[in-house]
């Protein structure tokens, strides 16, 4: 919906300009920015609401605000630029048509943070008012929303020089009282000399074209306050230096505790209003109504209007709501006859596909929340192709006499994104290849394994194979399973040892004996101790032998000596010694 309340109603004077946009506190409050900046911002955000945008040349927008087409280039270029906090106000996409030939450029502003201080502006004031009484009346506008008893002085503050010697500074209390005087002439401000707080100044803002008020309706209400004052000040203009209703700049009164929000000036019981381009939020929202008496809301046709004073038609209207007793039960109120909501033409060609269901939607606060969730989409990265052909798949597998409420279903069925934690993934296929979405495909198939799981265990069969259990509880496959994930090892015997005498090895060939007779005293076969016998000799025990020194076998391999380690009590080795044998058995 658009944040922009307007309102057209029949006058005796004609259509009443009544558009009205919202400006960041920041265009007025920073020196940075000159007075017709924000002028231009005015305009070209009044225009940016019409379906086509802003496409209005530089010169079309001077001839709007009175001003040198210079003078708004110059604005244009502060807006586009990045301020001291690095904040671009104005956005210029340069267009080209088929031909080659240039046209003007479409102009958009950013979208305002929920939490920046803001002030409403009609748009016929930036028409009437020059540059700088404009940022006079916002610093007057934004003080009177905000309950700020406004001094003479620290109007000034607000207000400075842009060139000359005195660029950046402040103006004097004499030139801003000067300004005031200026605006209130043009009635866009009506000042109730000597009748605020200390005998300050009371300043009342307008935000109704001066040709669209009665002669006697402010005007009067000043009167009447200025005689009740004794002051003798009822003639008088705005003080001079030293002779204000307040102290010099930086020793004022103090002010209320002041809040980024502040209400919108069509509905004083609103918590904030929202930006251009966003959808109007109310925390604890319920029905908006207006008393009895007031009066009836009146259609307007056409689009939004290059003039502030043209009409103005709401991109999506809705039906009025039902009437609905007060708390009191006796009386009734009559229902909303507000501003008629609309919605930006962007999000409204996302939502083509159910354009249908979107008129059935007969509760504007449904309808915001509807816009919002697209909007909330988008700005998150989700591409408006993406949405629209979500929108266009879900809507096709339903019939429409099933949709009972259009705007629950919109919010809870279409709306929503079905998928994975994948961003790219769109119930289950890839939006960016074209493919299925593998972490679906196995969230799909855990899902199933679970509920087949649970089937079987309250069927009474074995979870894992379905199969009935076994006496012992388990089933035959698990069994099987187990068996060969941890397979049984045979035991290895244990080696049985013989019966009858000991044996053991012969100390110089090495071959079993039984260690009987004199073998308990020498520890040799019979063969080696008959040898040794012939060969004279010591036969000396194996326990009780020393370890002889090392020698060389003294065989030979052919014609070259043996280099092996001899056997113990031998002169040759191991093969030298086996050869011998050999030969003798021959």
């Amino acid at each position: 919906m658009s944040a922009v309340v307007e309102s057209m109603m029949a006058a005796p004077t004609g259509l009443v300009r009544r558009q009205r946009v919202r400006v960041p506190m920041r265009l007025v409050w920073l020196p940075c920015y000159q007075d017709v900046a924000l002028s231009v911002y005015v305009k070209v955000k009044a225009l940016g609401l019409r379906p086509e945008g802003c496409q209005a040349k530089s010169t079309t927008i001077a001839s709007y605000l009175g001003l040198s087409p210079a003078s708004v280039e110059r604005g244009m270029t502060q807006l586009r630029r990045p301020g001291p906090d690095g904040v671009v106000e104005l956005f210029s996409d340069r267009r080209t048509l088929p031909g080659g030939r240039g046209t003007s450029a479409v102009r958009t502003v950013r979208a305002m943070t929920r939490t920046e201080a803001f002030v409403w502006l009609p748009v016929a004031a930036a028409e009437d008012l020059t540059p700088r009484q404009l940022r006079a009346f916002a610093l007057i506008a934004y003080a009177q929303a905000r309950g700020i008893a406004l001094t003479e002085a620290e109007l000034a503050a607000g207000l400075r020089h842009h060139s000359g010697q005195k660029e950046g500074q402040p103006l004097s209390v004499t030139a801003a009282s000067a300004v005031v005087d200026e605006v209130e002439a043009a009635r866009w401000v009506t000042v109730q000399r000597r009748a605020g707080a200390q005998g300050r100044h009371r300043y009342i803002a307008h935000d109704i074209a001066p040709e669209a008020r009665p002669d006697g309706g402010c005007a009067a209400a000043a009167g009447a306050a200025e005689a009740a004052v004794t002051s003798g000040s009822q003639e008088s203009v705005s003080s001079q230096v030293g002779e204000g209703s307040g102290s010099p700049v930086g020793e004022g009164s103090l002010a209320n505790e002041e809040s980024p929000r502040t209400d919108s000036p069509d509905d004083e019981r609103a918590f904030f209003s929202s930006a251009v381009g966003e959808v109007p939020v109310v925390e604890g929202a319920g029905a908006v109504e207006n008393p009895a008496g007031a009066a009836a809301r009146t259609e307007a046709d056409g689009d939004l209007a290059l003039r502030a004073g043209g009409n103005s038609q709401p991109f999506l209207s809705k039906p009025e709501t039902e009437k609905r007793s007060s708390r009191g039960g006796g009386s009734a109120w009559s229902s909303y006859d507000g501003p008629q909501l609309a919605m930006s033409p962007h999000i409204y060609a996302v939502l083509e596909p159910v354009h249908l269901l979107l008129e059935r939607v007969t509760s504007d606060f449904v309808a915001r929340q509807i816009a919002r969730e697209v909007g909330r989409q988008l700005r998150e990265g989700t591409d408006a192709e993406r949405l629209h052909h979500r929108l266009t798949a879900r809507f096709a597998k339903v019939m429409l006499s099933d949709i009972r409420d259009p705007g629950r279903w919109l919010l809870g069925v279409a709306l929503p994104r079905w998928g994975c934690g994948y961003q790219d993934c769109e119930a289950g296929v890839l939006w960016s290849t074209g493919k299925d979405c593998e972490v679906c495909a196995e969230i799909v198939q855990d899902k199933a394994a679970a509920r087949r799981r649970a089937q079987r265990i309250e069927q009474g069969l074995c979870p894992e194979h379905g199969t009935r259990p076994g006496p012992g509880g388990r089933c035959v496959d698990c069994v099987l399973d187990d068996a060969i994930r941890k397979p049984v090892l045979a035991p290895v015997p244990a080696q049985r040892e013989l019966e009858g005498p000991p044996r053991g090895s012969c100390g110089d060939c090495g071959a079993r004996i039984v260690v009987i007779g004199r073998a308990l005293e020498d520890g040799l076969c019979k063969l080696c101790r008959e040898e040794a016998a012939v060969l004279g000799t010591a036969v000396v025990p194996a326990s009780a032998a020393a370890p002889a020194e090392p020698e060389t076998c003294s065989g030979r391999d052919g014609d070259v000596p043996c280099g092996r380690k001899p056997l113990p009590s031998r002169s040759v080795c191991g093969v030298h010694r086996v050869q011998e044998l050999a030969g003798e058995v021959a």
